[in-house]
């Protein structure tokens, strides 16, 4: 089988499609990564093919003297996401000539399959890999982003139908409109419905690397989404580290543990979770708290380090998670996801990105405490922190999770789907020509 993966540039985008091109490629496919030249000496790590996309400039943004606010946000997602698709459309439509793979694996937000998928000229089967929360349209009318619960009552539905109103006019619809400014100019028709819902309809197959538990009921789903469970990244090529015997200690004689992170994008001040974390349990000496600075030097983090806490550059969630007594995160989707597939409580605070929704996420399903802000004062965090340690059913729901995780391989459920496609591209034959989808 001859894979072509695509990624957008950013590391929790590009780590989870790393781990599937390096699960085909050990049993004996043809994996090709098509992601920024920044990435190659990460793909090439992983002893994967490389392929770049010349860079656009799209992730420069020019808009920082506009205070933050939609139009601002609006405009950074196009010209992170949106601008880069003709170019990444027409490489994949070269490497498709040249390399004639059998499938295209890509992250949900490399948006140069758009136009592939709109096209009704042949192409090989493209598997959409999402890397957050399922962003379908809601059923009961919440806007996608603001990080709402379900609604629980007819009242609840007006307001948020209300609150979309004024998301589709600021962000949703100048977001479509320009999508399809983008693919007019292609040739193609406009994409079927909101950005987001799109980017999950129109793929061959979409799969969702989380379970039921952790996601909203949407309904009836669109026919190829599919729930995977945990796709786990590659683990960093880095030794444990020196103080990992007192953690052991720690976890034999009983003491909580507590690890906080800000992972690898949101993490430019260490002023808004990390520091007043450090600052709210500095005093608990019945605690031993660890922190991460996501690859940034450990020496950023001001103030003295406590004495009860321990700081890496980089730790392996993999080996560490299941030592862990609560996780404190700003929420981003793979840090959250690896916590829950280890039955850990989470206490969460963020905004930024997709964060709010899934933190939103944390609190309705009650397997942690969302604390609703990008910073939080270090007294919120410490009650957050006692609360979740102190009542065993944070732990409880949150175990649940784990188990409903631990009964899906999502590696495996990633090459069936690749090896059903690719077959079925062979029954069909190479130079059959798939539909474009529609709403």
């Amino acid at each position: 089988m001859k894979i072509l993966i695509a990624a957008s540039p950013l590391t929790g985008h590009v780590n989870p499609l790393l781990a599937v091109g390096r699960a085909a490629a050990a049993r004996g496919d043809a994996v090709l990564v098509l992601t920024d030249p920044a990435f190659r000496p990460k793909v090439e790590a992983a002893g994967l093919r490389f392929t770049g996309y010349p860079d656009n400039d799209s992730a420069t943004f020019r808009e920082t003297d506009l205070p933050a606010g939609p139009e601002r946000y609006r405009r950074e997602f196009e010209r992170r996401f949106i601008d880069p698709m003709p170019v990444q459309a027409e490489t994949l439509r070269r490497l498709i000539a040249e390399e004639a793979p059998d499938v295209i694996v890509a992250g949900s937000m490399f948006l140069g399959v758009l136009p592939l998928l709109l096209d009704t000229a042949p192409r090989p089967p493209i598997v959409t890999v999402n890397v957050s929360f399922l962003f379908l349209d809601r059923p009961d009318h919440a806007p996608v982003g603001l990080g709402l619960p379900p609604a629980r009552d007819q009242a609840e539905q007006v307001r948020y139908a209300a609150l979309k109103a004024g998301m589709d006019a600021a962000f949703v619809n100048p977001v479509r409109a320009y999508t399809d400014a983008q693919l007019a100019r292609l040739g193609l028709p406009p994409i079927p419905a909101s950005l987001t819902h799109s980017i999950v309809l129109l793929p061959d197959l979409f799969l969702q690397p989380t379970v039921p538990g952790f996601e909203y009921d949407y309904g009836t789903l669109p026919p190829g989404v599919r729930f995977i469970g945990l796709l786990q990244p590659p683990t960093p090529p880095a030794p444990l580290p020196d103080w990992w015997p007192e953690l052991e200690r720690a976890n034999a004689a009983g003491t909580p543990v507590v690890l906080v992170t800000q992972g690898t994008l949101a993490n430019a001040d260490f002023g808004e979770l990390v520091e007043p974390t450090l600052a709210a349990l500095a005093h608990r000496d019945d605690l031993l708290v660890l922190a991460t600075t996501g690859g940034r030097p450990v020496d950023v983090l001001r103030g003295p380090i406590p004495a009860n806490t321990r700081v890496s550059c980089f730790l392996p969630f993999r080996e560490l998670l299941p030592r862990v007594s609560v996780l404190v995160t700003n929420g981003g989707y793979g840090s959250v996801s690896q916590a829950l597939s280890a039955g850990v409580p989470i206490v969460s605070a963020g905004l930024t990105e997709d964060k709010a929704e899934v933190n939103a996420r944390i609190g309705w399903s009650g397997v942690g405490v969302n604390l609703g802000t990008n910073a939080p004062t270090s007294e919120a965090v410490g009650e957050a922190v006692s609360r979740v340690l102190d009542d065993p059913g944070f732990r409880q729901r949150a175990g649940r999770i784990g188990e409903a995780f631990a009964a899906r391989d999502a590696m495996a459920a990633i090459l069936m789907a690749v090896d059903d496609l690719g077959r079925s591209r062979a029954r069909a034959g190479r130079d059959a020509v798939p539909m474009a989808r529609s709403a």
